[in-house]
């Protein structure tokens, strides 16, 4: 319904809406971000948990800390499931957020940033005092027109911080992304990169990150090469802003699972079941680069109907390459057909013939009726999002690792 509606009104108009609600609410609201320290985290992939990983420290600091990103809204001890479907809510929501950060004490504020923000204008009237940039990669390309319009629109937060009166203000940036650079070049106070190669010696596995970082040994509990860059990309930040590293190393290696990012679901079975919200072919080959030990039985489907179209035979290709079984499903098709975006997904398969399940709910008591002992179950693009988007605007409740438990319990594992 929505992209229904951007046919309609002209783009001019529709900046003139968004920009309007972005500095009337800054205004409302009293500018909260001008009075907090404001880490922005930006970037394809690896947001959600850089931002849990730098709110970690920032406790581990002894500050007050608000968090806002696609999985939850945290305000001190305070937690709601994000359930906008948006990292960054709109209509004056991020603001109050703000607002209410600062009246509860908090100090620090740490923002998952989009580029669907920047086109909304979002990230308007939020003063940063840091930005993170994880990495880039092809998404969203029919929304912003082209790949580098998205990248554009990221690089748009890192100018904001450019733009902002804070000081100083730092940007942290991954230089073994070919966009690092760009990033550290806008022109800030202090620029810093980070690189696999700071973290050396390291190791990955399924159950934890291991890596030398500042001369210090780290053992975060978290998995894949994707969480060691995440550590590397919140420890530089928190570095910068004068965090000492023993504290950084107390609180990263006690990070506690971050929900719907490489998710555990325990109960009993002998085989790994893993809720993640890989939804690119990039991300799909670091998890299941990161469970290659294993027999893969694979869920999947394409995230989001008429969006990204061009990515769903790519992740097919990685499905074929990685997994044993795979079992295309339905996730979000709003108003397309589920049979034709799953059928856009098996042209990527040319050695194996994926199983192709409409209902989420089937395909995932499938894939576990096809788990054997020591086998990995990895069910991806969902991660926490608590719905299921249907057409005609319609959405249906749900939760990867709810319908996970429940399909375990009815094999007798509770």
């Amino acid at each position: 319904m929505k992209n229904f509606f951007r046919t309609l009104i002209p783009s001019s108009v529709l900046d003139l809406y968004h920009g309007a609600w972005a500095h009337g609410s800054a205004w409302w609201f009293g500018y909260p971000s001008k009075q907090l320290v404001v880490i922005g985290v930006t970037g394809t992939k690896g947001k959600s948990s850089v931002a849990e990983m730098m709110a970690t420290i920032l406790r581990g600091a002894g500050k007050k800390v608000a968090l806002a990103s696609t999985i939850h809204f945290v305000v001190n001890e305070d937690e709601r499931p994000n359930l906008y479907k948006m990292s960054m809510p709109g209509r004056g929501r991020l603001q109050k957020f703000l607002r209410d950060a600062h009246d509860a004490g908090c100090t620090h504020v740490v923002l998952e940033m989009t580029s669907e923000g920047v086109l909304q204008h979002r990230h308007v009237g939020i003063e940063l005092d840091a930005l993170i940039f994880t990495n880039l990669a092809p998404e969203h390309i029919e929304r912003h027109g082209s790949f580098e319009k998205y990248a554009d629109a990221k690089l748009e937060i890192a100018r904001s911080l450019a733009r902002s009166s804070k000081r100083p203000r730092i940007i942290v940036a991954n230089t073994d992304d070919a966009y690092g650079e760009k990033f550290l070049s806008v022109g800030v106070d202090t620029a810093l990169p980070y690189s696999a190669h700071d973290a050396e010696p390291y190791s990955t596995d399924e159950a934890s990150a291991r890596f030398v970082w500042h001369g210090t040994t780290f053992v975060v509990p978290l998995p894949g090469m994707f969480n060691l860059y995440n550590a590397l990309a919140a420890l530089t930040a928190g570095k910068a802003l004068g965090i000492d590293i023993d504290v950084m190393k107390r609180a990263l290696e006690h990070m506690p699972t971050i929900a719907g990012r490489a998710e555990r679901v325990e109960a009993g079975q002998p085989f790994s079941v893993v809720v993640d919200y890989a939804h690119t072919p990039d991300s799909l080959k670091a998890l299941y680069e990161t469970y290659k030990n294993h027999r893969l039985i694979c869920v999947l489907g394409a995230t989001g109907g008429g969006r990204d179209i061009w990515k769903r035979p790519e992740m097919g290709k990685v499905a074929d390459a990685y997994c044993s079984v795979a079992i295309l499903t339905d996730d979000d098709p709003y108003n397309e057909d589920s049979e034709s975006i799953i059928a856009d997904i098996a042209k990527g398969f040319s050695t194996h013939t994926p199983l192709r399940i409409v209902d989420r709910r089937a395909a995932i008591a499938a894939a576990f009726s096809e788990a054997k002992p020591g086998d990995a179950v990895l069910i991806t693009g969902k991660g926490t999002d608590p719905y299921l988007m249907l057409a005609h605007g319609k959405k249906m409740p749900w939760s990867d690792k709810k319908v996970a438990t429940e399909e375990l319990a009815k094999l007798g594992y509770n």
